[in-house]
């Protein structure tokens, strides 16, 4: 694989108080024929994080057609696991509804943060949403006790599945807390009751690794495919690239990923959250860059030579 960068799209511009900063991670929806919707989450000065979009041509997705005035889902109620900001990271289409699983921040006292997946559903296409629930769809586990997060979903033989990473422990990464999670998996009949405790699909390749970031898994007849994020010590965040027979034994294959960080700008330091789409024979991928996100969005396309 060869990814061509084709730049930044989006990153807010402080004109809004609920969006000043970051739009992550980017989760992309074909709205209609014209428009290539991708939510995201905007944060405010606090870092709250709320949901939004940004809206691009789906044949051009340089091009911002619009982008979102107020939230589509703003932050729980006090003491709810979504309290302290939430943030998109997968959306499947379900008997005539959008489900928009979504992670949700809690701030604790002797942890920085406590992160579990929540989901909303919208009824009209994907143009507002509503909580499923106020508690979170994967709660902590005896194994996950602080984070079950992060999770992309896809309906497959009849079933929910998720990938998503778990775990209950902090390090100490280049001067910050950080939490230390592994690739999970889960499968659901209904897409909101799952499984108490997933199981490990992939772990880390040395000690220098701590977490993974968001999985974008694609199906075809070669099997599955995962694009996603891995946080080193040394590094910050990359991205990685994986292949699996079945959806649960991968092999991780991250010098095949094909993109990399920038000798400057935006995505010079980090490049994480990727979402991989097909839109009329090219290959987009969506991504973040600086700072987990800071620096807005860009996309780059798959080469074909």
């Amino acid at each position: 694989m060869r990814w061509e960068k084709q730049g930044l799209i989006y990153a807010p511009d402080g004109s809004r108080d609920w969006a000043v900063q970051y739009a992550f991670p980017p989760t992309p929806h074909r709205l209609s024929d014209e428009v290539l919707r991708i939510y995201v989450a905007f944060c405010d000065v606090s870092t709250v994080g709320r949901l939004g979009y940004v809206d691009v041509d789906p044949r051009n997705p340089g091009r911002v057609l619009g982008v979102s005035e107020r939230p589509l889902l703003d932050i729980g109620q006090d003491g709810a696991f979504d309290e302290n900001g939430l943030l998109p990271t997968s959306i499947v289409q379900h008997e005539g509804k959008l489900y928009l699983y979504y992670v949700g921040y809690q701030l604790g006292h002797k942890l920085r943060y406590f992160q579990f997946q929540g989901l909303a559903i919208s009824e009209d296409g994907g143009h507002s949403f509503r909580r499923a629930q106020r508690t979170p769809v994967i709660d902590r586990s005896d194994a996950e006790l602080v984070n079950r997060t992060s999770a992309f979903v896809m309906r497959d033989e009849g079933v929910f599945k998720m990938w998503y990473v778990g775990g209950s422990d902090w390090t100490l990464a280049r001067g910050k807390s950080l939490p230390v999670y592994n690739m999970r998996y889960l499968t659901s009949d209904d897409g909101v009751r799952w499984g108490a405790e997933g199981r490990v699909v992939m772990d880390f390749q040395s000690p220098d690794e701590h977490a993974f970031g968001r999985p974008w898994v694609l199906r075809d007849s070669r099997g599955y495919r995962m694009f996603y994020s891995v946080r080193s010590h040394s590094r910050g965040y990359r991205l990685g690239y994986a292949e699996s027979p079945d959806g649960v034994t991968w092999t991780r294959l991250d010098d095949q990923v094909g993109i990399d960080v920038s000798a400057k700008g935006w995505d010079s330091e980090m490049v994480q959250y990727s979402s991989v789409v097909t839109v009329e024979g090219r290959t987009y991928m969506f991504y973040n860059g600086n700072n987990c996100g800071q620096t807005g969005f860009g996309y780059a396309v798959l080469a074909t030579d």
